[in-house]
């Protein structure tokens, strides 16, 4: 349908909702998928007319559409069925359940179990996620409330929410309109006419008598437009022009728009208890086509209700009101004040040294920004602490290795220009494309630790553009030059996978995106042409005309949904402007650039709503949905004529060129927030290794006003094979400044008053806790004994603990369902003490998979019933962990030494794997690097590729001389929240590695005659690893550097009776919400949970830098050395 068509039903809207046919009006809303009419919504809603609010939803969605319409269906569905449940309605509940809940069972049959499983309790609220369920009608305001973010984050709803802003009766004005110009047109015009009908076109009858007086001054029709005052016919005429039709649009080669989850609400998956329980949603499908009026996203300040009455017009029969003209943006306000969410405000200016060309933000630490400048160097800034981190000058790697051209360019013309820099997407490298042939990739460490990864001779000429991407999940740089080409090279080993040819002229810029499961590049030349590429060869898919005709970049929006690109002539002339992709067609221009431009025009966009160019010595901004420039900063004075711009991620800061080789740094308040946190922090703390950048991005995150928002989290797998997500995290500074002139002191905690430590309470003896776990929730504790019992503790929310999470202050209850059943696993046949325990936990904490040297066993964990057996041994196994996209698929360490990938929903092993010599005692995921990494008690590390499941490499942990190899001890591995590092626990050292080249990069050895470590794990913000050792003690280190900063004693948390004694931790485990809280399990029964006193908030202090190397695998302090510089145990 035509936009005109478009804009004619919402004319029709008004005029019925004026007219009051109430009914007829949202049934149009429904059929014509237009309007979403959320009063409506709700109103139906908040009487439980479900029959009119799944058909008035059919019309905009289907249940299968998206995750975000699976689970809007499913949460009405839902409530549905409970109320049927709350009226002891069987039958009517039996329907519901087998018509309308039944199509869930597709996605996720476990949740369709529970969900039956409702109908044998006598009151539905006996399940423990439905026990808050109040009366029908606070149900169904709770539940809209989660309706309206879905409809809000869904796709399919985009530009449907907004009711055009009208004035009153816009249909009749325009009849009058037209009545008004007929009537002129007439050649005996009356002076009072008599419309009749509309039926056809009016003409007055032939005059009896003297002319009538023109109507240009009759009251009743108003005034008539003069020549020249309506726009052409064209502009309103049925068929609005369009662009010619390509002939290879967008459409016919890419799938559905992107998928990305819209960052104010996760579209999770539907769940059994209330909207934020997360429980994975499979196969989620996403709309079949792609929309064609995309718009500003839920936080846009436009968005409003249906205006019905503007009281400053009247309906005076046939009147003449001001028409639209030609250029103006359909249902879209001017140009407004600048929002506050822009930053405006110049908070850090930088001396870079020479000219910055390329400057980009790291995407998880927000505060640090890579710059590369027209001498070729390349400098990384702490914008917060204003401290230059590193500063490198250009130079060849390998001479030897470079071609014969460009070793002549290089001695005819030295000096090189940077033209790109880019972090990869989880900043673990950044590329750094050259204006000579080459492009070097560096691996970030953290603080100044960056190392030379890959140079690689990509282009003769000049490279102007790298970027990453990772088709078939493994990542790849991809680069683009003066050669007319578009290379891809493999990330990891610089092996080149792709050359796209067919460009005509030297590419400028390349811009990789994805859809669905479809990978593609698009690229522009400098003549003006834009391509797109496929990974596969076959030449380009499409070839437009970008406007200017010369130097073009591309980018999409954050939520992956618009398009955009910016360029300048070379006569000066700059354009920003949105694409169609379905019809590779220009969908709107946006105005307000300087006639001239003097420089090529750079661009970004941020927050999925702002779109920023540099340009006639200022920053100019525009909303996505108006074409008007919205305002323009000049940053005090000083910025360049064309200056370049970059955001960070949450777009609370701007980076800004400026002359004299200044780099302005502009925020919001949001961006001062977090600045500010900064500015009493030392230089050594602004210089975090590799276990500062999550938490820093936590940090970000809570400055900018968005832990609601789940956008781009990793998830951290647990030594238990639990994952993860670290949404709620809180923020923590990543060091603590340190003043050189004190004396560094360990933290000793020796007495129980030092700390706040709680033994949790037993109702039933076990001998020892094998296993030990928080829920993801963080209200329970969920320990595994090694006779074979599964004890779990709860935390209730009371007026003492208003959130229900776990806290060392007040006592949990040791919980049990009311039929007083345990959760037991099969134990082995010959002596359940001796097998080897493992358990993992599923992501909503509904279920727990478990063995004990038996068969493995799925417990429900509100019902602790046996939910299904299976895998029975030999071989046992000895560790579980779920995949971190998929909980139907298990890895499976066994006692033979293998792995078997499980598939749980067919029952069959997919893949098994043979590396390791002794059994499996530590597996971890990485969703970033798919990898899995698995250690065994042979001592050796192993990475698996997850898509074939192929060995990638592996190495043996290198042990204290003396010790043999034969000696069997656990080594468990878990990977830090960047998911690109790992911890590596063995009874006689930790160590951090690297996962592509399993290099350790830090170690801490026990010494000889110190007592074994027993455990170790990362705190949820990876920032402290906490360690439990032989003789009870219980050690805090810094993961930046494994130095130790805080000891726990036995005698702060055993009683006297049981200081001498050997009981001491076997497991430990950490919050995973909350930094400074662990739990240890003992060797005696108990559980102990631990949390540093209120006057603290955190255990110990970093020691000082000079008190240790800032890298290396030998850094760590040797505890036998009794002279080192740091205390040992």
């Amino acid at each position: 349908m035509s936009s005109l068509s478009r804009e004619l039903v919402f004319l029709i809207l008004q005029f019925l909702d004026e007219e009051k046919f109430k009914e007829t009006v949202h049934k149009l809303e429904q059929e014509s998928g237009f309007f979403f009419n959320m009063k409506y919504f709700e109103d139906e809603v908040h009487n439980g007319n479900w029959d009119e609010v799944e058909k008035y939803l059919s019309g905009f969605t289907k249940v299968d559409d998206n995750r975000y319409s699976m689970k809007i269906f499913f949460e009405i569905r839902k409530q549905k069925y409970l109320e049927a449940l709350d009226k002891h309605d069987r039958p009517k509940a039996v329907e519901i359940l087998v018509k309308d809940l039944k199509v869930f069972s597709t996605f996720n049959e476990e949740l369709f179990k529970e969900i039956t499983q409702l109908l044998t309790l006598e009151n539905f609220r006996e399940n423990e996620q439905l026990s808050k369920y109040g009366d029908t009608k606070s149900a169904r305001s709770i539940m809209l409330v989660e309706l309206k973010k879905l409809i809000e984050a869904n796709p399919l709803f985009r530009d449907k929410l907004q009711f055009p802003t009208l004035r009153n009766s816009r249909l009749r004005t325009l009849i009058n309109q037209s009545l008004n110009w007929q009537h002129q047109l007439c050649k005996n015009p009356r002076p009072n006419p008599d419309i009749k009908t509309l039926f056809v076109d009016h003409s007055c009858g032939p005059p009896n008598g003297a002319r009538a007086p023109s109507p240009v001054n009759n009251p009743l029709l108003g005034g008539i437009p003069k020549a020249g005052g309506f726009p052409p016919l064209g502009a309103h005429g049925p068929f609005q022009p369009t662009a010619s039709p390509v002939q290879t649009p967008l459409a016919g080669w890419m799938s559905s728009p992107s998928s990305v989850p819209h960052p104010a609400v996760s579209a999770g998956a539907i769940a059994l208890g209330g909207p934020s329980i997360s429980a994975a949603l499979k196969h989620p499908r996403t709309p079949p086509t792609a929309l064609d009026y995309p718009s500003a996203e839920s936080e846009h300040v436009s968005k409003r209700t249906r205006p019905m009455g503007i009281a400053d017009e009247v309906s005076l029969g046939v009147s003449m009101l001001p028409m639209s003209f030609p250029g103006q943006a359909h249902g879209h306000s001017p140009a407004f004040k600048a929002p506050d969410d822009l930053p405006k405000t110049v908070a850090r200016t930088l001396t870079q040294g020479s000219s910055p060309m390329s400057m980009d933000f790291h995407p998880i630490k927000q505060t640090l920004l890579l710059v590369g400048t027209n001498v070729g160097d390349i400098g990384l800034w702490e914008v917060g602490s204003r401290e230059r981190l590193v500063q490198k000058t250009f130079k060849v790697w390998d001479i030897s290795k470079c071609s014969m051209p460009l070793q002549a360019a290089l001695v005819k013309e030295p000096v090189v220009s940077v033209n790109r820099v880019i972090w990869s997407p989880d900043g673990s490298l950044f590329g750094v494309a050259y204006s000579r042939h080459i492009v070097q990739l560096y691996s970030y460490h953290g603080g100044e630790d960056m190392r030379q990864h890959l140079e690689i001779d990509a282009h003769v000429g000049g490279v102007n553009d790298i970027s990453f991407s990772t088709p078939n999940k493994q990542l790849c740089v991809i680069t683009c030059g003066d050669d007319k080409t578009i290379k891809v090279w493999d990330a990891a080993t610089g092996v080149k996978r792709h050359t796209f040819e067919g460009h005509e002229a030297p590419v400028y810029s390349i811009c990789p995106h994805y859809k669905e499961n479809i990978q593609f590049i698009f690229s522009t030349a400098l003549d003006g042409k834009i391509k797109a590429w496929l990974y596969d060869n076959m030449g380009s898919r499409v070839d437009y005309d970008a406007p200017g005709r010369w130097c073009t970049t591309m980018a999409y929006s954050a939520d992956g949904t618009r398009l955009f690109s910016c360029g300048t002539s070379k006569d000066g002339e700059s354009y920003i402007v949105e694409w169609n992709e379905s019809e590779g067609a220009v969908k709107r221009t946006y105005q307000g650039f300087h006639k001239r431009s003097l420089g090529v025009v750079q661009f970004d966009t941020t927050k999925n709503r702002y779109l920023a160019a540099g340009d006639d010595f200022s920053i100019k901004f525009w909303d996505m949905d108006n074409v008007q420039l919205l305002t323009a900063i000049d940053g005090d004075g000083g910025l360049q004529a064309s200056p370049r711009i970059r955001f960070n991620k949450e777009g609370s800061l701007l980076a800004v060129s400026g002359n004299e080789n200044v780099i302005k740094v502009m925020a919001n308040s949001d961006g001062l927030r977090l600045l500010h946190t900064f500015e009493n922090v030392s230089s050594e703390s602004s210089k975090p290794a590799i276990s500062s950048l999550a938490a820093a991005a936590a940090a970000a995150a809570t400055s900018a006003g968005l832990t609601d928002r789940p956008a781009n989290v990793v998830s951290i797998q647990g030594m238990n094979g639990d994952s993860r997500n670290m949404v709620d995290v809180k923020p923590v500074i990543t060091e603590e400044p340190n003043d050189k002139s004190k004396i560094w002191k360990l933290t000793e905690v020796s007495e129980p008053s030092q700390c706040r430590s709680l033994r949790l309470p037993e109702n039933l003896r076990v001998a020892k806790i094998s296993r030990l776990i928080f829920t993801n929730s963080g209200n329970a504790i969920l320990a595994l004994a090694s006779n074979a019992i599964h004890l779990l503790w709860k935390w209730q929310r009371n007026d003492r603990n208003a959130t229900g999470k776990a806290t060392a202050s007040l006592p949990p209850q040791q919980w049990q369902p009311a039929s007083g059943i345990l959760m037991t696993n099969d134990a082995a046949e010959n002596n359940p003490e001796e097998a080897v325990p493992c358990f993992a936990l599923s992501k909503n904490d509904s279920y727990v998979m478990s063995a004990s040297g038996g068969k493995i066993s799925l417990f429900n964990m509100m019902t602790f019933k046996t939910m299904a057996t299976f895998m029975p041994p030999p071989p046992a196994a000895t560790f579980l962990a779920f995949h971190p996209q998929d909980n139907n698929i298990i890895a499976i360490g066994m006692d033979d030494s293998t792995i078997q990938i499980y598939n749980v929903r067919v029952d069959e092993v997919k893949s098994k794997l043979k590396g390791h010599s002794k059994r499996i005692t530590g597996l971890a995921f990485s969703n970033v690097l798919n990898v899995l990494v698995s250690s065994g008690a042979d001592a050796q590390l192993c990475v698996w590729n997850t898509d074939g499941w192929e060995k990638q490499r592996s190495k043996v942990l290198p042990l204290p001389q003396g010790r043999p190899n034969t000696a069997p001890s656990d080594t468990r591995v878990q990977f830090h929240q960047d998911q690109a590092h790992f911890l590596v626990v063995h009874e006689t050292q930790l160590a951090i590695y690297e996962t592509t080249k399993l290099e350790c990069m830090k170690q801490w050895p026990v010494r000889e005659s110190s007592a074994p470590i027993t455990h170790a794990t990362f705190s949820c913000d990876s920032q402290l690893v906490y360690a439990s050792f032989m003789d009870a003690t219980i050690c805090v280190f810094s993961s930046a550097n494994l130095r130790l900063r805080c000891r726990v004693n036995p005698s702060a948390y055993l009683p006297a009776s049981l200081s001498n004694s050997n009981v001491h931790p076997l497991v430990i485990a950490a919050h995973p919400q909350e930094p400074n809280m662990f739990a240890v399990g003992l060797s005696d029964g108990g559980v102990h949970i631990f949390e540093p006193v209120e006057s603290e908030g955190k255990w110990g202090v970093a020691p000082p830098a000079e008190n240790g190397s800032a890298s290396g695998a030998a850094a760590a302090p040797s505890v036998g050395a009794s002279a080192s510089d740091q205390p040992q145990r």
